[in-house]
């Protein structure tokens, strides 16, 4: 496992925390991509080296094609040849109808959301292919059941945005399938983490709860524990594959 380098976009927090603790313990190299949190990231990191793991925190709007570019050059210095991805880093925008949807926030939810995973998805390939000197690897590309349920009166923004990662996690895992690079995602359902609070929904997890067929909400670290599988050779024949996880809702 030493050669196994992972990085976690959107890694300071929430799902995308859970995920780099989670592959930490399972023996990966992880770099943590942040945007703002510097804190948490660093605090992230150190708890992951203390345990014995090897972190490092990386700065880079994901929005942005030269931070990308810069990210990816940090963490070739850093930690090595890339072979693992969680594309992560995601914003859903404020809670609210079509009808009085702002444009620029709208602009910022693609751009983080669809281009940036795309691009960093780019950067990666790059990396792993085979066909390109890589060793190979895994992409997992976080979508969400907003892409299959809508959000409507909520999200139908960010629904979309999830909706352009399922068809491209699908067409990327048949682009680079003879390049040894499986490409899936996850759909997360309702998950207790601050991105409810950030949304300004503070009471989402209680309201929505009971919509739930398992009547709660999941943690982050059941969504870290299928990115996981997703990532590891326990899924070697596994490629285009949504993975729901939402407690049958």
């Amino acid at each position: 496992m030493s050669d196994r380098i992972l990085l976690v976009t959107g890694g300071s927090r929430g799902i995308g925390a859970a995920t780099a603790r989670a592959a930490a313990r399972a023996g990966y190299k992880v770099a943590i991509n942040y945007v703002n949190d510097a804190k948490a990231a660093d605090a992230l990191a150190k708890e992951i080296r203390k345990a014995g793991g090897t972190a490092v925190p990386i700065q880079a709007d994901v929005s942005r094609e030269d931070e990308i570019i810069r990210l990816f050059e940090t963490l070739d210095r850093e930690l090595g040849q890339l072979t693992h991805l969680v594309n992560n880093a995601g914003i859903t925008g404020r809670a609210g109808r079509i009808a009085d949807v702002d444009a620029g926030m709208l602009e910022r939810v693609i751009a983080v959301n669809v281009t940036g995973a795309i691009l960093v998805a780019r950067e990666a390939v790059r990396r792993m292919s085979t066909a390109r000197g890589g060793k190979g690897g895994a992409i997992v590309n976080l979508s969400s059941m907003a892409a299959v349920l809508g959000a409507p009166g909520e999200w139908v923004g960010y629904a979309a945005s999830k909706g352009a990662i399922d068809s491209f996690t699908v067409g990327l895992s048949r682009e680079v399938a003879e390049e040894g690079i499986r490409v899936n995602a996850v759909a997360p359902g309702l998950i207790d983490t601050d991105i409810h609070v950030t949304a300004g929904q503070p009471d989402r997890i209680e309201r929505m709860a009971p919509t739930v067929p398992m009547a709660r909400a999941g943690s982050a670290a059941e969504v870290a524990a299928a990115i996981l599988w997703l990532l590891s050779d326990e899924a070697s024949y596994v490629t285009g594959t949504i993975v729901r996880v939402s407690g049958g809702r």
